[in-house]
């Protein structure tokens, strides 16, 4: 839609409160990301009148995803008598091993009376009476004796699992590098050696985000309950086997053994056995060999399988970068009714899809041309033991000729050296953990083009990964000396998701093309959905509404999670209907984007939707009130409801869960502002947070605190300081154009026209295509008698929106002022 082009005052721009963040948690235990604010989309907060559409208590949904017979878990011992062979591959993998009382069998880790200093800390690990101590900072900042309770993981590190009052299990920062000495390992090391960390950070061990029951827990053991109680603030964590046993990927097995336990004659064998998830879409096929130019075939599917991306989504459901929004999962029901896995979205992803943070493997895989043509997780990894098919390049010749593929003529490395192995250039590493190396498993062609175009620092390659020394227009070079052939790859969207990130106008036709392009993989359209929120013209929304009807319910949430941020009317005309979706996520996310103003349009059979959709949200939340984005998460639902008390309390408590995080100072002081004397309040909480921010977060983390401060300051009339925290904000966020915007303008508004000017100039060279930024100047070079600059400012308007009408008026008003000056 296009945007208004009066000319405003910088107290006009700057009255609306902040629209407040909605977040979740993400299952993501280790990365100083964990600790960042988790965005997922922006609402506008309703003012006092909201109190008029508040209809109390949401009703909680009935709607249950029910198990097959009401099987319940009966343990992986009994599976083993008929399964033998399946058991003893399982024995000592990473699923056996995930998690373990601690004992002299499972513990690693030195405890010898070994110490290790950090951050002024020395720890010393120890024994006493055949159990496991460290004596190191708690809590309090003071030093104390904590037991190891259990083990957590096996190779290549080992971590320590410490128990606190309220029932929370505390991952222990220090963790066992369990590598041979000879790879560097046999030694304590901490998992964020640059950070300091003190007790009252997020990442410290004591704190929110190493917290095992909320950040761990669920994929290190089978049928894990949270259990949490937000009134007593604590935890009553459940789990039916302290591992990864058979029944986390098959299901709880009691119809299974019960079958195995009939007759022979007597056993129906149309329905799995009576397994709940018997992951056999795969059995009797096979992958015939490609030869020539003829690709790897699947053939001979057992016709008799259940069709289904089974496999795919047991494995996703812990391998994958994800939101956990409920307990109940049940195998075989759509992920997204328990899971919201992360889209390919900055700071977690590469522009192209390359792994960037701890994202695990599942996104990059469903990006993957193997994914599309159906290779599974097995076809590479044995299922129970975990080990690869075969050894090095053999994986890969199972399906692709040796012949060719295998050999100098392709890889252009020796035979004998580690580039020549295909996961070198097609699945490069990243390092977590400090010493955890895992392969991106997009399985791409290297694309060192894509960075000599867009920077090796925002586009990395894997040929410059190791020939780190190069240039990627070096890499380039070496590429075109072996073939003439342009090797772009199966995936194509980088240049779009650059270019999006630029605000090129030509992204949104190009975004649009791909949410569109029903051939890519779901998690691409969402992604391109997703960067199409902010530009909701005609054009879009039509693409949008397309996004809302499709098969895949990561597009259909994506598409509601866009169209939230459209005015409250055609907001409530699109997404009435998608109250009902089969997908717990798709509706709740569609109910808390009508919360508010928009319920009070509904029709009585679109309420009738909306409150168990809204109760079933409003329960996704209380699940993870643990966490301070679901409290805030509550305090906006609240406060788009009208009931500013209940939202404060919620802020609150999202601080008392985590005093360095910004977002709550930022949501609290809106929500106060409503309230008599509410600016000082707000002001007030913005002060703290900046006092309470931690001095290891980087200088962009805090940026938010000092432009919500400048905006709170012009709302009092104290504008000297205003400008002060503004151009703060700036300097911690220089790529943040809609700082840079309103600080000009609010220089501008202050008579110090040419420093404003001087402000926005900077940010265009940054953002050239930012309509807010080009407006801005066109108004204000005109108001400075530079007609000839505003007019060109103006032509880039145009160029960016040719049909706007607004910026013709506002060319020919400039136009009128050139001649008015002759």
């Amino acid at each position: 839609m296009a945007k208004k082009t009066g000319s405003k005052s910088a107290a006009d721009l700057l009255r609306k409160p902040h629209a407040p963040v909605i977040a979740t948690g993400t299952s993501n235990p280790n990365g100083r990301a964990r600790a960042g604010i988790g965005v997922a989309l922006v609402f506008l907060m309703a003012t006092l009148l909201a109190l008029y559409f508040y209809r109390g208590e949401p009703k909680v949904s009935s709607v249950q995803a029910l198990p097959v017979a009401h099987a319940t878990y009966v343990g992986g011992k009994s599976c083993t008598s008929c399964h033998a062979e399946q058991a003893k591959s399982w024995a000592g993998s990473d699923h056996d091993l995930a998690m373990q009382a601690a004992d002299k069998k499972s513990v690693l880790g030195n405890f010898d009376n070994a110490s290790f200093a950090y951050a002024g800390v020395t720890s010393k690990f120890f024994k006493r009476e055949g159990r496991f101590f460290v004596s190191t900072d708690g809590p309090s900042g003071k030093l104390a004796d904590f037991e190891i309770k259990y083990t957590f993981g096996v190779r290549p590190l080992q971590q320590y699992l410490i128990e606190l009052p309220g029932g929370r299990l505390q991952a222990f920062g220090i963790a066992w590098d369990a590598r041979t000495r000879e790879q560097g390992g046999q030694r304590w090391f901490h998992l964020y050696p640059k950070d300091a960390l003190k007790a009252g950070d997020a990442l410290h061990w004591t704190g929110v985000n190493q917290n095992w029951n909320f950040m761990c827990s669920e994929c290190h053991s089978t049928a894990l309950a949270k259990n949490y109680d937000p009134k007593n603030e604590t935890f009553n964590t459940t789990w039916k086997e302290i591992n990864v046993s058979c029944e986390a990927c098959h299901g709880p097995a009691s119809n299974h053994l019960a079958w195995a336990q009939r007759p022979k004659a007597e056993r129906d064998t149309s329905k799995d056995n009576g397994l709940v998830n018997a992951l056999n879409e795969r059995r009797g096929s096979n992958w015939l060999v490609s030869r020539g130019e003829t690709p790897p075939q699947l053939q001979a599917a057992n016709p008799h399988a259940k069709p289904g991306p089974g496999e795919l989504d047991t494995c996703a459901r812990c391998h994958a970068r994800a939101s956990r929004i409920s307990d109940d999962y049940v195998h075989g029901q759509p992920p997204l009714n328990t899971h919201i896995p992360s889209l390919i979205t900055e700071g977690l992803y590469w522009n192209d899809g390359q792994q960037r943070d701890e994202v695990f493997t599942s996104g990059s895989f469903a990006q993957s041309k193997m994914h599309a043509k159906g290779v599974s997780c097995s076809n590479c990894h044995e299922p129970h033991s975990l080990k690869l098919r075969a050894v090095g390049n053999a994986v890969c010749t199972q399906c692709h000729a040796a012949e060719k593929f295998d050999a100098p003529t392709h890889t252009h490395h020796a035979a004998t050296s580690p580039a020549a192995e295909c996961t070198a250039c097609h699945m490069p590493t990243t390092t977590y953990m400090q010493v955890d190396p895992r392969h991106d498993h997009s399985l791409r062609i290297p694309r060192p083009d894509l960075s000599e175009k867009f920077g090796l620092a925002t586009q990395p390659n894997a040929c410059n990964g190791c020939h780190y020394k190069q240039t990627a227009a070096w890499a380039v070079a070496a590429v075109r000396g072996w073939t003439s052939k342009p090797l772009l790859g199966y995936q194509n969207f980088a240049a779009t998701f650059h270019a999006a990130a630029a605000g090129e106008p030509q992204a949104v036709p190009a975004l649009q093309a791909i949410a569109d392009d029903k051939t890519l993989a779901a998690i691409v359209r969402a992604s391109a959905i997703e960067r199409l929120s902010s530009r909701l013209d005609a054009a879009v929304l039509e693409t949008l509404l397309r996004g809302l009807n499709d098969s895949d319910a990561q597009v259909r949430l994506a598409s509601v999670n866009a169209l939230a941020n459209l005015p409250t009317a055609e907001r409530r005309r699109y997404l009435a209907r998608m109250l009902g979706d089969a997908v717990r996520a798709v509706r709740t996310s569609a109910a808390r984007a009508l919360a508010g103003e928009a319920e009070s349009g509904l029709s009585a059979t679109e309420r009738s939707a909306f409150e168990p959709a809204l109760g079933e949200y409003l329960a996704t939340l209380e699940f993870n009130a643990d966490r301070p984005e679901s409290q805030m998460s509550l305090g906006n639902l609240w406060a788009s409801r009208g009931d500013a008390s209940r939202a404060e309390k919620h802020y609150r408590q999202a601080l008392k869960l985590d005093s360095g995080f910004i977002a709550g100072y930022v949501n609290l002081a809106d929500s106060l502002r409503s309230q008599t004397g509410g600016e000082a309040a707000a002001e007030q909480v913005l002060r703290s947070g900046i006092a309470a921010s931690r001095s290891n977060l980087p200088l962009i983390a805090t940026a938010p605190l000092h432009y919500a401060l400048g905006l709170n300051l012009v709302r009092q009339q104290r504008h000297t300081e205003a400008i002060k925290s503004l151009t703060e904000a700036t300097r911690r966020d220089p790529n943040n154009s809609r700082y840079a915007y309103v600080l000009g303008v609010a220089l501008h508004s202050r008579g110090e026209a040419k420093q404003g000017i001087s402000v926005l100039e900077k940010a265009l060279t940054k953002r050239p295509n930012d309509t807010d930024l080009l407006t801005a100047l066109a108004q204000f070079s005109a108001q400075a008698g530079q007609q000839d600059a505003a007019l060109r400012y103006v032509g880039r308007l145009q160029a960016i929106e040719p049909g706007n009408p607004q910026y013709r008026q506002l060319a020919t008003q400039i136009v009128g002022m050139k001649a008015t000056q002759k």
